[in-house]
C-alpha cells in the first residue's frame, strides 16, 4: 500500500481533496480506503470525496472538487473581488437548472445554489487559482449584472457598496458590462445605477 507521506503528497498536488476514483488510480482499493478512514488518516467530506485529517483545505477548492461545473456567484463573487466586506452565510454558486439538485445537500461547506438557464450560465465565466486548483467564478462585469438582477433581494448596503466599489475599480470594463446587461436583460437598471455614478 502507498505510504502515508506519499498519500499526503498526492493530496497536496490535488489541492487537498481526492475522489474515490483518484485514490483507486494511485493503487488504493475500497478496503484500504475504509482502513485509512478508520485509522483517522482520511476523513470523508461527502460520499466519494476525501481529505487528509488535520490539513485545512480552502472552501473554494472543496467546492471546485465536489461541484466542478459550479461557478462562484453573487455575494460570494463580490467578496472575492473586494466589493463587499460582508461574508455570506453560505457559498452562493451558479449551476445549470437541469443539474441534479440533491447533491447540494451537504453540511460543509454550506452552499446556496442558484439554478440558471443554460443560455445564461456561460456568460462571463473566468477562473482564479488557489493552491494550483482552478476555481470558476463570474468576472466583475457579470457579477455586477447579477447584483442588478437581484437588486430587490440584496441588502441595500451590499448593493450600493458593490456598485460604488466596481465603479472605483481601475480594471472595470463598462462596455463589457453593458454587453452583458443587454443579454441578461438588465440594461435599464445598468443605465440607472451605473450611469448615475459615471
Amino acid at each position: 500500500m502507498i505510504s502515508t507521506d506519499e498519500l499526503k503528497n498526492r493530496f497536496k498536488t490535488n489541492g487537498g481533496i481526492m475522489k474515490t476514483a483518484e485514490l483507486k488510480a494511485i493503487g488504493l482499493n475500497s478496503r484500504q480506503i475504509a482502513k485509512l478512514l478508520q485509522n483517522n488518516i482520511l476523513s470523508k467530506i461527502k460520499t466519494g470525496v476525501y481529505e487528509i485529517v488535520g490539513v485545512s483545505v480552502p472552501d473554494e477548492i472543496i467546492l471546485a472538487k465536489i461541484f466542478p461545473t459550479a461557478i462562484i456567484y453573487l455575494e460570494s463573487a463580490l467578496l472575492h473581488y473586494g466589493y463587499t466586506e460582508r461574508i455570506p452565510s453560505t457559498w452562493q454558486i451558479a449551476v445549470d437548472k437541469d443539474i441534479s439538485k440533491p447533491q447540494f445537500n451537504i453540511s460543509y461547506p454550506p452552499v446556496t445554489p442558484f439554478y440558471l438557464d443554460s443560455k445564461y450560465i456561460d456568460i462571463g465565466i473566468t477562473e482564479f487559482d488557489t493552491n494550483g486548483i482552478k476555481i470558476r467564478i463570474y468576472d466583475k462585469e457579470r457579477t455586477i449584472c447579477d447584483v442588478l438582477r437581484y437588486s430587490n433581494k440584496l441588502d441595500r448596503e451590499v448593493f450600493s457598496n458593490a456598485i460604488q466599489k466596481y465603479l472605483k475599480d481601475k480594471d472595470r470594463n463598462i462596455k463589457r458590462l453593458m454587453e452583458y446587461a443587454k443579454i441578461l436583460r438588465v440594461t435599464e437598471k445598468a443605465k440607472t445605477y451605473i450611469g448615475m455614478w459615471l
